[in-house]
């Protein structure tokens, strides 16, 4: 008679699944039943087509009534996949939900030893043989409730952060919506259409951003930053720096004369990607939300030499205060939205195109600024180096993307392709002479109403040539000369062009790093933030009440990045609505008989859940558990052993260890 830890009998029931031919196929699952049946603790063993299918957790709900099974153990798939489905079903016929472990003989063996079936089988029955030895040892627990704030933060105002807050503040929450930039309205704010419909760009997005500053549960924090984070899900404690704007936001009525008498002119706009310029005080784009001015602190003469104060001396509302200093706000939330979006690739570096040596080769968010009736030109497309208007443009696709060249990206950017379609159809309808030119690697017009775009653009007349550019220069005569090759004839071109449009890729936004590092989200090797699961948990992070959404986790288009930011606002509200929110109980525990206080669990804790304390003449250190996160580092370092993880105590890991060498 097998017994567990506290001298119980065990009786155990093992599950294996077929996964259809995923794991049957490899393995020999029948041989694996009839193995397991026969250890200690084992009171029967059965197999399932589907495991994880109604009539297979019937099988196991059934089983266990019958035989009075007080332990479970399934050979499945990942359990990050199913261990929530198993426990449940455990816990719907009456068992502990914890008293059940997996044993994943699917991505550990049948799909990694395809070609070998009897070693992937050997190999199952040692996993199995495992997962009974921990399990034996297993004790039941009991998840803790915690209380949750309805408030919820949100970091970046761009149409994912827009989207989501007007989703939450509609269904009754409270929403602070914190952007970095003196307005809210992000890149696509500069946009003049979007694909493949042609809207105008501004006047979808300009309604929503008035009903983020109109909406009554919607606090509008612009030209800030996230400095600090404490706490845990459904209970945040966030600090924000607000950064001085030297405009006094309450009286400023956003008349724009101190920008008119401002001295200091020739700055590039940044709104206008460099195309443009602006005074040192300034409104960022006509239609910005909020309306206010703010000084760039790095151009104003009085700041930066201590004397002009022309604003101040214009402005009728007197709301010039250069007296102002950075601001903190503390906020206490339940959940938070990362939205913090994208910058575009600076081509720079790449010399063979010539960027930033030659007036007329420009990337394409500058030319949507050309194309822009509220652009520098007033939405007439001329060439920078003399303002003529340009007979012949040349776009190069994946400029910084699809590329292992130092400083490049390997992925694909998703948007290029299709917003070089745009701007080439816009070309064609403003000037129908021009000659428009497209050179791609290959074309990815991936979306619903993409593929006829492309159509629509080939019909106009442009004209699309496969292959990567190689080099562009200048010829006697004042052309761009675009070198490369043509992959569909295999010849090598070299045509003349007015101006040049380089497609460049989208990198993680600025900052993101030491947000990441802030929140404690973990990055992809692409820079952006990392989802929980790429397919079933595309907003969520592995910290519990923070999600992520648009171009945050990566390159995305407007139609993908509002349909995240409305999911990540549904995730929010599904935490936040219940009241409270059940935590795992798989952390770790302090013996305090054991502790001395050291510290050193405190030191290797990277989510900040354990602390020293005193408790009475003693330190010890305790656990937060609802920061925890079970990972182990403080059990590792612990010098006496006070630490311990609730379902992988030293008995229960020995267990496992102890299986593999039997």
């Amino acid at each position: 008679m097998a017994l567990s830890e506290s001298g119980n009998e065990v009786r155990i029931g093992v599950y294996i699944c077929h996964c259809g031919t995923n794991i049957a196929g490899v393995v020999d699952v029948e041989a694996v039943r009839r193995y397991a049946e026969r250890l200690p603790g084992v009171v029967l063993a059965r197999t399932y087509t589907y495991m994880c299918s109604e009539p297979g957790q019937k099988l196991i709900k059934d089983t266990i009534k019958e035989y009075k099974l007080n332990r479970v153990v399934v050979a499945a798939c990942s359990p990050r996949l199913h261990e929530p489905t198993f426990r449940r079903c455990v816990a719907e016929a009456g068992l502990n939900p914890y008293l059940f472990e997996m044993a994943n003989i699917r991505e550990h063996c049948s799909w990694v030893h395809m070609e070998e079936p009897e070693r992937a089988t050997e190999k199952a029955k040692d996993l199995v043989r495992m997962a009974i030895s921990k399990v034996s040892q297993l004790e039941p627990l009991k998840p803790m409730t915690v209380s949750v704030k309805r408030d919820v933060l949100i970091i970046g105002g761009g149409i994912a952060g827009i989207t989501a807050a007007l989703d939450l503040a509609n269904a009754g929450f409270k929403v602070y919506l914190v952007e970095r930039q003196p307005s809210i309205g992000g890149h696509m704010a500069q946009l003049d259409k979007t694909f493949p419909t042609m809207d105008c760009s501004q006047c979808i997005l300009t309604p929503k951003m008035v009903d983020v500053a109109r909406h009554p549960n919607i606090e509008l924090i612009t030209y800030a930053e996230v400095k600090a984070l404490e706490g845990y899900v459904g209970n945040f404690k966030v600090k924000i720096e607000k950064k001085p704007r030297y405009v006094d936001e309450d009286k400023c009525t956003g008349c724009g004369v101190c920008s008119q008498k401002c001295p200091v002119k020739k700055i590039p706009d940044e709104f206008n990607a460099g195309l443009g310029t602006r005074s040192a005080i300034y409104i960022p784009f006509p239609q910005a939300i909020p309306h206010i001015a703010v000084i760039d602190p790095e151009h104003c003469l009085y700041l930066t030499k201590g004397k002009c104060r022309v604003c101040e001396k214009f402005c009728q509302a007197n709301a010039i205060d250069f007296e102002q200093k950075p601001e903190e706000i503390e906020l206490d939330v339940g959940a938070i939205i990362v939205a913090t979006g994208y910058e575009v690739y600076d081509p720079t570096q790449d010399e063979e195109y010539g960027y930033g040596r030659y007036e007329d080769v420009i990337t394409a968010l500058q030319m949507e600024r050309l194309l822009s009736a509220s652009g520098p030109t007033g939405g007439v497309v001329v060439r920078p180096s003399d303002k003529a208007k340009p007979k012949k443009v040349a776009y190069v696709q994946c400029v910084g993307s699809r590329s292992k060249r130092p400083g490049h990206a390997p992925y694909c950017s998703r948007i290029c392709c299709m917003y070089a379609i745009k701007q080439a159809i816009q070309l064609k309808e403003k000037y129908p002479d021009i000659d428009v030119c497209i050179f791609y690697i290959d074309l990815r017009t991936f979306g619903r109403g993409y593929e006829e775009f492309y159509w629509r653009a080939q019909e106009a007349g442009v004209r699309f040539i496969r292959g990567r550019v190689g080099e562009i220069w200048r010829n006697r005569e004042g052309k761009l000369v675009v070198r490369a090759e043509d992959t569909l004839s295999g010849r090598v071109l070299e045509e003349p062009f007015d101006m040049v449009v380089l497609s460049a890729g989208l990198r993680p936004a600025a900052g993101t790093k030491d947000l990441a590092a802030l929140l404690k989200i973990p990055l992809g090797p692409d820079g952006f933030f990392l989802e929980a699961h790429p397919k079933l948990r595309p907003v969520d992070t592995v910290v519990d009440g923070i999600f992520v959404c648009g171009t945050a986790t990566g390159p995305k288009d407007i139609v993908d990045t509002v349909a995240q930011a409305k999911a990540a606002a549904a995730g929010a509200m599904a935490l936040l609505s219940r009241g409270e929110i059940v935590v795992e109980p798989l952390v770790a525990v302090v013996d305090e008989e054991r502790c001395r206080g050291c510290g050193r669990c405190e030191e290797v804790c990277e989510f900040g859940a354990i602390k020293v304390v005193e408790k009475g003449e003693r330190l010890v250190a305790e656990v937060n558990e609802a920061l925890c996160k079970g990972c182990g580092a403080c059990s590792v370092r612990c010098p006496t052993g006070a630490v311990k993880v609730r379902h992988f105590k030293p008995g229960q890991v020995l267990a496992v260890v102890r299986a593999v060498r039997s």
